[in-house]
């Protein structure tokens, strides 16, 4: 990234603008082809058998999809503007992303943003955007197809995982930066899994090493067909698993990766220092974001009687946590719901559908837990996470204290539904 910083910031500008583009478009082939249900309006589909003949500029950004309107007829008036705003929409994002994490400052304490600290943090910031913006283009395509589609496919989410887990482990700084106060020393350094509390260096031990490997095979096991419920012991669970896996093809695939990933996790182990703490947490992260979702969706679905929250919302967050932490992810998660309420007001004031899935909540929270970073996280969060324990008891009584509401709210339906019949 040094030759890039070392352009003209115009320069620099333009070129993420255009780069936005073609990521816009590969944001809106993941949205119209990659989806579980490809509709003919997309350039990369089998066209409308009405639809008059396509050509290799319907693919290119913007003007494809202004030369599409031809197809209006077959698809509804306006059925191009959307993808091509989201070409804008990521452009533009990319750009702001960029002034923003490399040239303003505002991820850094207001003690350190003084001209020479900012430029000192030039080369961790460019390493930083380039994480956040793939996985910016990902979340943008998560949006949409859980706006279609209620649902998140794993070929978005497991590939950008799989990124953000290599990325941590390479020689580059990934992480957002906390201020820190160990030993009456105030300084910056990456917000790795053991921020805010001081570096263990029984991390680099085998109980580290435990901990990765069962944050990997639990994010796999969630990858899997897990349609099993162990009504009749766990034993017998964890057959029906076994043979439900073996007569799915893609399985093998999943076993493969399944193995990769503990020799790769095991390999880093071996290193040790920088990498080992990267890769660790970004598997801290994907297990706190996933699982955080993870429980609220078992506890939800529990109190309702029903599927409450998607599995690809699970994934979605795991992908999330992996990329940017758990301290960022549990923030991104418990901004969600008030994300939600503009959500829900600007789809409702389009479509006039109240319900929206829970997908494009998790990713607005992660996009303003990033760019409040410095309020939400060093001048807020940090100081109740250092309650260590008190903090989880309080999550746990949270999450309790969601299904009792939930549970609540479904005897009130059922008591209403049950007067409304008598009268």
């Amino acid at each position: 990234m040094q030759w890039f910083a070392a352009l003209p910031i115009q320069w620099r500008y333009v070129i993420l603008g255009v780069t936005g583009l073609v990521l816009g478009g590969f944001a809106n082939y993941l949205i119209y082809w990659r989806c579980y249900f490809p509709r003919h309006i997309s350039p990369w589909a089998p066209p409308h058998p009405d639809a008059p003949p396509r050509n290799g500029l319907d693919r290119l950004p913007l003007l494809g999809w202004w030369g599409l309107r031809r197809e209006s007829p077959l698809h509804g008036r306006f059925f191009w503007l959307r993808p091509l705003l989201v070409e804008l929409g990521t452009a533009f994002g990319l750009v702001a992303l960029y002034w923003f994490e490399t040239q303003s400052g505002r991820l850094l304490p207001e003690a350190f943003r003084a001209a020479p600290l900012v430029a000192g943090f030039g080369q961790w910031a460019h390493s930083l955007y380039a994480v956040h913006a793939v996985i910016f283009v990902l979340m943008v395509a998560a949006t949409f197809i859980d706006f279609d589609e209620q649902t998140i496919p794993d070929a978005i989410t497991v590939p950008g995982t799989l990124f953000a887990l290599m990325a941590s482990a390479l020689p580059w700084q990934t992480l957002l930066p906390s201020e820190v106060n160990w030993n009456n020393q105030v300084g910056i350094v990456e917000t790795g899994f053991n921020i805010p509390w001081p570096f263990e260096a029984s991390w680099f031990g085998g109980k580290a090493l435990v901990i990765a490997v069962g944050l990997w095979s639990g994010w796999c096991f969630a990858l899997a067909d897990r349609h099993v419920v162990p009504r009749h012991g766990f034993v017998r669970a964890a057959g029906y698993l076994w043979h439900g896996m073996r007569r799915n093809p893609q399985s093998k695939y999943l076993l493969l990766l399944w193995g990769i990933g503990l020799m790769a996790i095991v390999g880093v182990w071996f290193s040790g220092d920088w990498a080992w703490r990267g890769l660790l947490t970004s598997l801290v992260g994907l297990g706190a974001g996933g699982g955080t979702v993870w429980a609220v969706r078992v506890v939800a679905s529990f109190a309702m009687g029903q599927e409450a929250i998607g599995f690809g919302d699970v994934t979605l967050m795991a992908m999330i946590g992996a990329a940017v932490g758990w301290q960022c992810a549990v923030a991104a998660f418990f901004i969600a719901p008030f994300a939600a309420l503009a959500i829900v007001l600007i789809q409702y004031m389009v479509t006039r559908e109240p319900m929206v899935p829970f997908g494009p909540y998790l990713c607005a929270g992660t996009c303003i837990a990033v760019v409040g970073w410095n309020v939400i996280w060093n001048q807020t969060l940090s100081q109740y996470v250092a309650m260590g324990m008190l903090l989880l008891y309080f999550l746990i009584g949270s999450l309790l204290m969601i299904g009792v509401m939930l549970a609540a709210l479904v005897q009130v339906k059922r008591m209403l539904r049950q007067w409304a019949n008598k009268k």
